[in-house]
């Protein structure tokens, strides 16, 4: 009889379902509008998709929202959504998933959900974010969507 001698968590990491009803709203409303301007308005070139891993298997980031080129297999924008007491972290990760890893992204968000304020960083930003939500990449301004 075969005995399985490893049992692996069934979710290896999935923090959506365990986060505030406010935080799963502004990633819905998020992937809703982008949505719009991708699937029905052909207004940008990238696809949203909300909670996806960077890259396929185990150990690879999952932003809240990411934005994906089909044709180039890449995550071009990503999008994280936190409150107050987890900015400063969401920026690191998004500085570094940019900057130190080769995912292929050029532009990374964060929105304070509980201040409505955005932070924008580019491939290049040299680690300091600016206080702004539009979108270079699509030509889009993400802040008046929430």
């Amino acid at each position: 009889m075969y005995e399985q001698k490893y049992n692996p968590p069934f979710l290896v990491h999935d923090d959506g379902t365990n986060s505030p009803l406010d935080h799963q709203l502004v990633i819905s409303k998020l992937t809703c509008e982008l949505g719009l301007l991708y699937y029905h308005k052909q207004a940008i070139s990238l696809i949203p998709l909300p909670e996806t891993p960077l890259n396929e298997g185990p150990g690879h980031a999952v932003p809240d929202v990411v934005l994906y080129d089909l044709a180039a297999e890449d995550t071009k924008i990503i999008i994280e959504v936190c409150q107050t007491n987890g900015q400063r972290n969401d920026l690191r990760k998004i500085i570094n998933l940019i900057e130190d890893n080769d995912y292929g992204i050029l532009e990374g968000f964060v929105y304070n959900y509980k201040t409505h304020e955005w932070l924008r960083y580019r491939k290049g930003d040299g680690g300091a974010a600016s206080a702004s939500s539009f979108s270079e990449v699509m030509g889009v301004d993400l802040g008046p969507m929430l």
